[in-house]
């Protein structure tokens, strides 16, 4: 059984720095793309950033571009969204996803078969 748990939210004041952590079971795991989402209140789910399974190519969002980075490690079964720079804006649940159709729609989040159960991350301004 495939299961993921993010960890690592919490309040910030903007221009703070967080770093969150997907935690993936299963010995798979570095078969797969993992990807970042974010929803906030009344909005729908957001892109934020990808880490392919092939050569680790990641792929970043325009909203947060320069300010955050996606990592992982296989060997611990973990991949990381660091963001630095918080805005008010960046206030939402963040989700981790394991994308397991889709080819290069990185971006769609229907093409996530597994979700992590997100973590709060508040920005104050």
């Amino acid at each position: 059984q495939v299961a993921l748990e993010e960890s690592g939210g919490g309040l910030v004041q903007a221009g703070g720095s967080l770093r969150l952590s997907c935690v993936g079971s299963g010995r798979t795991f570095r078969r797969y793309s993992v990807g970042w989402f974010r929803q906030a209140p009344g909005k729908e789910r957001e892109f934020v950033a990808v880490i392919t399974w092939i050569n680790d190519r990641t792929v970043i969002a325009d909203p947060v571009k320069g300010r955050f980075t996606i990592s992982r490690d296989n060997a611990k079964n973990t991949v990381w969204l660091t963001m630095d720079n918080l805005k008010p804006e960046d206030t939402a649940v963040y989700y981790c996803a394991y994308q397991t159709s889709g080819a290069d729609l990185y971006p769609n989040p229907a093409y996530y078969g597994y979700w992590g159960q997100g973590t709060q991350v508040t920005v104050s301004s």
